[in-house]
């Protein structure tokens, strides 16, 4: 099943029409600390296109977990990767406190941003947040056609508000739709992690 025809089939969990080139993967995981890294998530990872610039990155021993919504693309992720240092998890990335009891060095996203309300824009970002070290580093996307529209600038100003580091880089044009990278670091306000909750305080 290519990324194409889940575009046509889920264009809201999906998200892109083409899978994303080697140029975008190798911006997305570079300066990211992968190589250091112990705990890395991958959100929305498609068909892997990024996976596996993360892994050429990763450390031995490192641990790589990918969060897919998408039951058809989580099940090619897991054939696709079986044998090596993935763990492929089907859920939300709004639930990744629970997905992840670890704490995670570096989180590097494919979700679809611009197609997501101001809600749930703010439920994963809270949420990578609450998983994120103090020293970790987050990275995402977005097309360049679209950075004008209202739910990619108030994504670029959420992006801002709660990281104190926030940068973007130049455009990548050998992709398909063009997009840049957006790194975030140091988070500002952070959730609390459902592992540091003690049982007789938690609701």
């Amino acid at each position: 099943m290519s990324i194409t025809a889940e575009f046509f089939r889920h264009p809201l969990l999906t998200g892109a029409i083409a899978a994303s080139s080697p140029q975008l993967a190798e911006a997305m995981t570079s300066d990211l600390g992968l190589e250091r890294a112990k705990v890395v998530v991958e959100l929305g990872p498609g068909t892997g296109a990024f996976t596996s610039a993360i892994l050429d990155r990763m450390a031995p021993g490192a641990r790589l977990v990918a969060v897919e919504l998408n039951a058809v693309l989580a099940g090619e992720l897991t054939r696709r990767f079986r044998g090596r240092p993935v763990e492929v998890v089907r859920g939300s990335a709004a639930d990744l406190g629970n997905l992840v009891p670890d704490q995670v060095d570096a989180i590097v996203s494919g979700l679809p941003w611009t197609v997501m309300s101001e809600q749930q824009q703010h439920r994963i970002l809270d949420a990578i947040g609450g998983v994120l070290t103090d020293s970790g580093r987050f990275t995402t996307f977005a097309y360049v056609h679209a950075a004008w529209t209202p739910p990619a600038r108030r994504f670029a100003a959420q992006l801002a508000a709660r990281f104190a580091v926030v940068a973007r880089g130049p455009v990548v044009w050998p992709n398909l739709p063009p997009a840049f990278v957006h790194r975030a670091a140091l988070p500002r306000v952070r959730a609390a992690h459902p592992s540091t909750v003690h049982p007789s305080t938690a609701a």
